[in-house]
């Protein structure tokens, strides 16, 4: 669960350096990557959220 953490404050911490670089240099590159970051943690953040449902389910 910790890593499950420290792995999410990464993912934002980067989400927010790739938009402020963008804001910085206008570079579109940088924003892209920010969508792609974002938009993949959200599938991860989902995928997980589902397998703890799973895991009470399976425990009741």
């Amino acid at each position: 669960m910790l890593i499950l953490r420290l792995i999410g404050i990464l993912l934002i911490i980067s989400v927010a350096a790739c938009f402020i670089t963008y804001v910085i240099t206008r570079n579109r590159r940088y924003l892209t990557l920010a969508g792609l970051l974002l938009k993949y943690s959200i599938i991860a953040a989902l995928l997980i959220g589902a397998l703890f449902v799973l895991e009470r389910v399976l425990v009741i």
